[in-house]
C-alpha cells in the first residue's frame, strides 16, 4: 500500500505526550493558530507542525488556512475507536472484581 495513502494508526498518533497535549489544547478551544499551540512548548514550529501532521493524517485534526496562517481545531470522532477498546477493558475488569469479591465473600 502507497504510504501516502495510508492513514495514520491513531494509537501511535496519540502514544506521544506532545501529540496528547496538542489534542488537550484544541480540546479547550474552538481552533488555534500555530503560534499559539507553540508557545505551550519546549520545542519550534516546525517540531509542533510535525507532531500536527501525524495528528492530521490520523483525522484526529482539522486544519484550514486564513491568509497565510495555519489554524487547528480537533476531530475528536477517531477517539470513539479508542474509547470503545478502552470500555471492553473497563467491564472486563469490573466484572472480575465482582467475580472476585464474591469468591472472597464466600469464603468468610
Amino acid at each position: 500500500m502507497n504510504e501516502k495513502n495510508q492513514e495514520r494508526d491513531i494509537y501511535v498518533a496519540i502514544a506521544d505526550p506532545t501529540r496528547r497535549k496538542l489534542l488537550r489544547l484544541l480540546a479547550d478551544v474552538e481552533e488555534l493558530p500555530l503560534n499559539e499551540l507553540t508557545v505551550h512548548f519546549e520545542m519550534g514550529r516546525t517540531a509542533v507542525s510535525k507532531h500536527l501532521a501525524i495528528l492530521k493524517e490520523a483525522g484526529l485534526v482539522i486544519s484550514r488556512k486564513v491568509g497565510r496562517e495555519t489554524r487547528y481545531r480537533l476531530n475528536a470522532g477517531p477517539l470513539r475507536e479508542i474509547e470503545d477498546w478502552v470500555s471492553f477493558y473497563r467491564r472486563f475488569w469490573s466484572e472480575r472484581i465482582l467475580l472476585l469479591n464474591q469468591i472472597l465473600e464466600e469464603e468468610e
